[in-house]
């Protein structure tokens, strides 16, 4: 039986509730898509085995490979890596040293606002929290590493980024920041298409309350530090992994 260090094992039980948090959340793709964490101290990352559905994840199952697509650990028989899985991590992985987690999605209403010239709208104070997101143009699908270049150029410094004509993607200093983040960004998502799709007159706030906004909500206002703020994630994160514990527990197998 394989052994990780304890630093490992945490990251790699937080990235299976990642997974299980997806799923339970309605952001997945039957068994595609991919969420990555970059190992501490590593060029390597943790990402699923292809085949598995997200509901099937646990900290064991998760493949280990490094940024230039050598595989260092896989329990599998039969599963290995999602191509594009690994030319759209590795590159962010490589060139973003301040990103510990990356999460891609196909939802419907992230695809759907992803196909729209306008992209993301600030029409809701969650979606102005995203006044700084990326966009990258299709160029097929990504499995050309050729592609990488364009990929992390179009991404700069954001946190998150919309892939036209395809999906969501989303970045995060930690897993629980991540997920903030797609789950905030998709949200935004699906309040745009309720709106456009109303027929009513659209009201935007003027551009300096978008961008106050947008400063405003860069951090997440601190429970335990009145005043003070901190990483977004972090203070819902243990109450995520409580309802995991109460649903799906094996998630830490």
């Amino acid at each position: 039986m394989h052994t990780f260090s304890d630093e490992e094992w945490a990251l790699r039980v937080d990235l299976a509730a990642c997974y299980r948090l997806v799923d339970m959340f309605g952001m997945l793709d039957m068994i595609y898509n991919h969420i990555s964490a970059r190992v501490p101290g590593e060029d390597s990352f943790l990402i699923n085995p292809f085949g598995y559905h997200y509901s099937e994840i646990t900290a064991s199952s998760l493949i280990k490979v490094d940024v230039d697509g050598n595989v260092l650990y896989n329990p599998h028989e039969t599963y290995g890596v999602n191509k594009a899985g690994f030319v759209i991590h590795s590159a962010i992985h490589k060139a973003r040293h301040d990103v510990e987690c990356i999460i891609h999605t196909h939802t419907l209403d992230g695809m759907a606002v992803s196909a729209m010239k306008c992209g993301l709208l600030p029409l809701t104070q969650t979606s102005m929290r995203f006044v700084n997101v990326a966009y990258h143009d299709y160029q097929g699908v990504v499995v050309d590493t050729e592609e990488q270049e364009s990929l992390v150029n179009d991404l700069g410094e954001a946190d998150v980024m919309i892939l036209r004509n395809h999906g969501l993607l989303a970045t995060g200093r930690t897993i629980p920041e991540a997920f903030n983040n797609i789950y905030r960004l998709e949200r935004s998502c699906a309040v745009q298409l309720r709106v456009m799709s109303s027929g009513a007159e659209i009201n935007l706030p003027n551009d300096e309350v978008i961008r106050r906004t947008g400063q405003q909500l860069k951090l997440q206002p601190s429970a335990d530090s009145p005043g003070k703020q901190k990483p977004y994630g972090i203070l819902e994160w243990p109450a995520l992994k409580r309802l995991l514990d109460k649903k799906c527990p094996d998630y830490k197998d």
